[in-house]
Parts: structure tokens; C-alpha cells; sequence
């Protein structure tokens, strides 16, 4: 990790050279594959199973790192490969409890959905139609009209077991009475040494976020926090601030879009922000504790589907908020859920009025990340930059602050297109997962989220050119340095879809004329 970003970027593939069980072997993988990457290839090679432990051992005896970065060899100096399967299964004893902790679940979602009353009707009509076939001599048209009835009533019995069972998939289980805690202690990862390099590169707006694991990110994270102050600020003991950091990692859904790289990428870009346009000279350290967590902890437990399908799908989350920015308001809850654990309260050291001020500017910021909610924070923006912007009046700065998180939660195109281009395959995923659902539930579609109806270009056109540049312009008159480093690679990346969206229109166009002249062709030769 201490390499610098410019051996990272490298795409020149490794090869390595096995002897498993004095069978030789050669594997190749690419310079950007993660170490668990590398594992599941050896795994692979191997013939074990991906749980299964895999060393690595050179012509010397020596353990050798596995990794992208491990050093090439020859068939001469091939590793050799020990694997250990240590796979765990669960005991009796826990299946036990597992199986009581999803009866009892599955009680509660049938007496809260009625099931048991569905099915018990469905049973009785069932049984009456049985016993009205067998009693009575009717007709074989009478019959076949029984049994077809018989078929729907078993089909609606099981169409509303099926709706039963992907309510239970999409609803959010409940955890208000319970502290959030991390399914591990203290991380286990390495102490990283990070380069000066790296974390120069760190406070850029052009920071590739796809190189790094897991475990190296939650390391980033943690030194973002001493490099701010914020450690020192708050009394935050180490192994509180690691225990939080993976605490939040823990609570980011594997989502398409929505994950804990998301994350991750949204608090490096507020930390580079707060570089670029040296807010440390403007805010508090409260208030750049504020900031950062506020990024770190904007998404947490994301299900992947936006508030318009919360709301018109009546979910949970949408009943319990009203419908009112139902994600946001459940992202700040189980923020402050974590943070109601003494293991993870980085606050915690805090006295009680300074506690509520960073709760109030939290919940604040999280839910400013509602684009329904854009329009009315940009347009007050606007107006405080137009009668003259105050550092110093309160309400100002939260409009700022309010802009600043919003600008790095949309923030993907800002970034060189290597970086940004993958972020919006991601987000497409995302989106067709929701159109799908929805068509598949009769609700409402949004155009820019049906497979059929959207690309890659017109997704993003609009959204660049009248979301993201207006945003940004506006930012960029209170700190013009911004101007240059990110509304100017904004400019250049709606060019750059313009300039494909009429690429494929060249092609369609071209691809209907070829089509259009062969039909005049088969007409001419009738």
C-alpha cells in the first residue's frame, strides 16, 4: 500500500509458476486483483474450496504473501502450495437456536400479514369445493370448471405465500431497542505504513478508490480522522474508532451502488474538499467531525431501492417515516444506533451539549443527501451567494455545509474517467434492479431507470448538465479554486457522453438505413 499510486495503476498481468502436490501449474491474474482475488484463483488451481487456507512457499522454504504483488518465478523456483481446509460449520446446538429464531420470525410475519386467516378461508373454500365434487353427479363441464377453480384458489394461495416471503426479503428488521454491534472486535487487520505520497494523494479529488481492499480503506478512514484533528478533538480512544469504522463497514449492504465503497469514495472526496478549499481555516474541528462522519454514515443499511419505491411500494421504512425521506431518516437511525454502543461512541467523551449540537448537524446533513429535496437547498444557496455569502452567519454556513455533502455524494464524475465510468455501470445495476421489481409489482417506472429506455449516455447528459455543473458552479463562487479541479472535469465529461450518444445514434441511424434498404430489396425483387 506504501507503493505510491503510479505501481497500482500498472495492468501488466502477473504470472506465477505452482507446484501443487508436485503437479506444476502457471497462473496469470491482473496487477488490480485483490489478495482475496488471488486466493480464489489459487483455490481454484488447487481444486479446494474458497474457504479453504492456502500458503505459499518458494524454492527456500520461505512464506510468500499471497497477493497480487507477489514476485514472479519459474517453473524452476515454483511455490509450493499448502492448503488447510478450515471451513467452519455450525454446531447442533446453533442450528438449534437458528431454526427457533426463524420460526419465531416466521410466527410473527404470519399473524402481522394474516396469512394464517388467507390460508385457512383458502383451506375452507378448498374443502367445500372438494366435498361438492365428490357429493353431487356433476357434468364433466361442470368438473373441469371445479377443477379450474381448485387450480386459482391454489395459485392465490400461493401467489400470497410468495408475496409474504419478498416482503419479508424487502422489509428492514427491526433493531430499535438493540445497540448495533460489529460481528468482530477490534479489526484484524495489518498496521499499515502509509507513503507520504499516498496520503498526498489522499486529499485529491482524483483519488482512485477502486485499488484499494477493505481493510486498507478502514485504514484510510481512521487516518483521515488523527489527520483532522478529530481524534484529539473528541477524545476518541483508538480502539473506539476502530470498533466504530468497522461497525459502519458492517452495516453497508453488498449493493450494486449503495455499499461501503460508496461510502468510502463519498468521505475521501469531503476530506479532499476540506483540503482544497482549506475549511480548516473556516471551521471548527466540531465541524469537520461533523462533516466527515456525516459522509461516512450517509447511506448505512442502503436496501438498493430509492424513496420512490419505499413510498409506492408502502414498505416499512416508508410507513414508519411518513414517507418522508424514508432512507435518510433510517440512515441517520442507525447511525446514531451505532453510536449508542460505548464500543463504537466516538462522542462519547463529549459532555451532553456538545453532543446534541453534532447529532443536530448530522441528522441535518444526512438528510440534505435527499435529491427530492435539491432544488429547495440550491435555490436558497444561490440566494445567500448573490446578496453577498458570510462565513460567519450560522444559517450560511449549514446551507454550505448542506451543499458541500450533496456535491460529494454525486461527486463520481468529478473524478478522471477510469474512475468514474465503472461508478455508473454500478448505479445502472442498481436502477434495473428497481425498474424490474417494479414492472414486476405494477408500480410506477422511472424512464431513467428502465433497461429498456436508458444508456450509459443519456443517463448521465442530464443528469451532469442540469444537476452537477449548476451544483458545483455555484460552489465554485464561494471557493474558486474549485472552478479549475472539479467543474472544469465536469465540462469535459458531458462532452465526452455527447460525443457518444451521437456515436450510437450514427450507429442506429445507420444500422435503420442498412435495414430499410433491404426491405426495399425484397419488395423489388417480389
Amino acid at each position: 500500500m506504501g507503493n505510491g499510486a503510479a505501481s497500482r495503476e500498472s495492468n501488466v498481468p502477473a504470472c506465477i509458476h505452482l507446484d501443487i502436490n508436485g503437479t506444476k501449474q502457471k497462473v496469470k491474474f491482473g496487477r488490480r486483483c485483490s489478495s482475496r482475488d488471488v486466493h480464489d484463483l489459487l483455490a481454484a488451481a488447487a481444486g479446494v474450496s474458497k474457504t479453504a487456507s492456502i500458503t505459499l512457499k518458494d524454492v527456500d522454504g520461505a512464506l510468500v504473501s499471497v497477493s497480487s504483488a507477489m514476485p514472479h518465478n519459474t517453473a524452476v523456483t515454483a511455490y509450493k502450495v499448502l492448503v488447510a481446509d478450515d471451513a467452519a460449520q455450525p454446531t447442533g446446538q446453533e442450528n438449534a437456536v437458528l431454526c427457533g429464531v426463524i420460526t419465531q420470525v416466521a410466527d410473527q410475519f404470519t399473524k402481522a400479514l394474516g396469512v394464517s386467516e388467507i390460508k385457512e378461508e383458502l383451506s375452507s373454500r378448498i374443502s367445500l369445493m372438494e366435498k361438492k365434487k365428490e357429493m353431487e353427479s356433476l357434468k364433466a363441464i361442470e368438473i373441469e370448471k371445479c377443477k379450474v377453480e381448485l387450480k386459482n384458489l391454489k395459485e392465490e394461495l400461493l401467489s400470497a405465500k410468495s408475496r409474504h416471503v419478498q416482503f419479508c426479503k424487502c422489509s428492514i428488521p427491526e433493531r430499535d431497542d438493540t445497540k448495533i454491534v460489529a460481528r468482530r472486535d477490534v479489526p484484524k487487520y495489518p498496521k499499515y505504513t502509509l507513503s507520504q505520497e499516498t496520503i498526498e494523494y489522499l486529499k485529491k479529488p482524483a483519488f482512485d478508490i477502486w485499488h484499494w481492499e477493505s481493510n486498507e480503506m478502514l485504514c484510510l478512514l481512521e487516518h483521515m480522522y488523527y489527520e483532522l484533528g478529530l481524534v484529539e478533538e473528541f477524545n476518541i480512544n483508538s480502539l473506539v474508532l476502530k470498533r466504530f469504522l468497522l461497525c459502519v463497514q458492517e452495516n453497508y449492504r453488498h449493493n450494486p451502488f449503495h455499499n461501503f465503497r460508496h461510502c468510502f469514495c463519498v468521505t475521501q472526496m469531503m476530506y479532499g474538499m476540506i483540503h482544497l478549499c482549506d475549511l480548516r481555516s473556516i471551521l471548527t474541528r466540531m465541524e469537520m467531525g461533523i462533516l466527515l462522519t456525516s459522509a461516512l454514515c450517509h447511506d448505512l443499511d442502503h436496501p438498493g431501492y430509492n424513496n420512490t419505491y419505499q413510498i409506492n411500494a408502502r414498505t416499512d421504512l416508508a410507513i414508519r417515516y411518513n414517507d418522508i425521506s424514508p432512507l435518510e431518516n433510517h440512515h441517520c437511525a442507525v447511525a446514531f444506533r451505532i453510536i449508542s454502543n460505548p464500543d463504537c461512541n466516538i462522542f462519547g467523551n463529549t459532555d451532553p451539549d456538545t453532543f446534541k449540537a453534532i447529532r443536530q448537524g448530522i441528522i441535518m446533513l444526512i438528510l440534505a443527501t435527499d435529491m427530492a429535496r435539491h432544488s429547495e437547498i440550491l435555490d436558497q444557496f444561490k440566494k445567500y451567494v448573490e446578496t453577498g455569502f458570510e462565513f460567519t452567519n450560522e444559517e450560511h454556513l449549514n446551507y454550505l455545509k448542506m451543499l458541500l455533502i450533496k456535491c460529494c455524494d454525486i461527486s463520481n464524475e468529478v473524478r478522471p474517467m477510469e474512475v468514474s465510468e465503472p461508478w455508473v455501470d454500478c448505479l445502472l445495476e442498481e436502477y434495473f434492479m428497481q425498474s424490474d421489481r417494479e414492472k414486476k409489482e405494477g408500480l410506477p417506472v422511472a424512464s431513467f431507470m428502465d433497461r429498456d429506455k436508458v444508456t450509459k449516455p443519456t443517463s448521465q447528459i442530464g443528469f451532469i448538465k442540469f444537476v452537477l455543473i449548476p451544483m458545483f458552479e455555484v460552489v465554485a463562487k464561494v471557493f474558486v479554486v474549485l472552478d479549475i479541479s472539479m467543474v472544469q472535469p465536469l465540462r469535459e465529461a458531458l462532452y465526452r457522453y455527447e460525443e457518444l450518444k451521437a456515436s450510437e445514434d450514427a450507429v442506429k441511424e445507420e444500422k435503420k438505413m442498412l435495414e430499410s434498404n433491404q426491405l426495399i430489396g425484397l419488395d423489388n425483387s417480389a
